[in-house]
């Protein structure tokens, strides 16, 4: 026990180390920071999620301590939790009629997707605890991406708003005068001319950098999502490899979330109408699920596959389409995975020791 929570220890501030070099801000930095929720699942899914849960402490206490505890608070809401919590569902088992059942890979990929959309959450709270701030954020990251020339800045609060105004009129009247210009001389303008705002190139950038800004939240949780499905993979693999892997590997194509997951979706769209953080909690699992489902789709697809002519060369295609096309084979991933969910037609398999019946 003793030697199992010193790894976990070391593990946690491998992790922090890992995590505070985000710092730097450079790419090397970025890349290392990828990485970190890494050692926590491979301590926890290697020894125990007592080790994992020693990692969380460590490298909250080292982050605290010796650079803020802002870092230490991002640190458990982003990393260290989330890894800490797949690695306990993923060695989590109960023994039916004399065997040990796992626990199944749907129901923790469904899993996945809900830490990810709380993580974010999380996250967003420790960083900005008041709502109208970290909606300020948002608009301004959001004409960031929509104007990255930054011709069309994010109005900010204060005298700005004022600043803001002027630069419209100067604009509008700008504008007018171009179309002046353009007409016959003692051309009058039109009513609906008159009418029309002058500014409306500006309205129209500003509600599409403010619709963006809604989304945000989704594909910051469908990301992180994919990235946690990644890090659990990429550990179980590094843990199989050194033969401490203490649940057989499981048969991934046969991966098949509950019916369930399709009301939480519904659920979480309604809530994504709800103001606040609570609003954006339902569109980050919008997102986090919407991506899950899409790996799900990806599993169908395997599944469905088996034992067909050609195998190799049709995954080598989807596979070429989905880093082709991005979000539009996503989409369609996701879909496949919906509906594979919903109708539950694939083939049925008896319980074997590598794929155990789930309850």
């Amino acid at each position: 026990m003793t030697q199992t929570l010193l790894l976990g220890l070391g593990a946690g501030l491998v992790s922090a180390l890992l995590f505070g070099v985000l710092l730097k801000a450079s790419a090397l930095a970025i890349a290392l920071y990828l990485v970190a929720p890494l050692p926590i699942l491979i301590v926890g899914l290697g020894w125990s999620h007592r080790a994992a849960l020693a990692a969380v402490v460590a490298g909250c206490v080292a982050l605290t301590l010796f650079v803020e505890p802002f870092m230490g608070l991002a640190f458990a809401a982003y990393v260290a939790l989330p890894a800490w919590w797949l690695a306990y569902l993923t060695l989590l088992g109960r023994d039916v009629g004399g065997s040990l059942e796992w626990y199944p890979t749907g129901r923790l990929l469904g899993w996945v997707g809900a830490t990810a959309a709380l993580s974010f959450v999380a996250m967003a709270v420790v960083s900005s605890p008041d709502y109208a701030a970290f909606e300020t954020q948002l608009n301004r990251l959001s004409h960031a991406i929509m104007d990255p020339r930054g011709t069309n800045p994010a109005p900010k609060a204060g005298p700005d708003v004022a600043n803001r105004g002027q630069v419209e009129q100067d604009q509008a009247k700008q504008d007018q005068a171009k179309q002046d210009q353009a007409k016959p001389d003692g051309a009058a303008p039109s009513p609906a001319e008159q009418a029309a705002p002058a500014d409306k190139v500006e309205v129209s950038r500003d509600e599409m950098a403010a619709a963006f800004a809604k989304i945000i939240p989704a594909l910051a949780a469908h990301g992180l999502a994919m990235l946690l499905t990644l890090y659990l993979w990429a550990a179980a693999r590094i843990v199989a490899v050194s033969g401490r892997l203490m649940r057989p590997w499981p048969d991934l194509p046969a991966t098949q979330m509950p019916r369930a997951c399709l009301a939480a979706l519904a659920a979480a769209a309604v809530l994504s109408l709800a103001p606040g953080y609570a609003g954006v909690l339902g569109v980050a699992l919008v997102g986090s699920l919407s991506a899950v489902f899409a790996l799900q789709g990806l599993a169908a697809f395997h599944d469905r596959t088996r034992g067909r002519p050609a195998r190799g060369m049709i995954l080598f295609a989807l596979y070429a389409v989905v880093f082709m096309t991005q979000g539009v084979a996503l989409f369609a991933l996701t879909v496949f995975g919906l509906a594979d969910t919903a109708l539950d037609r694939r083939r049925p398999k008896g319980p074997t020791p590598h794929n155990p019946a789930t309850p």
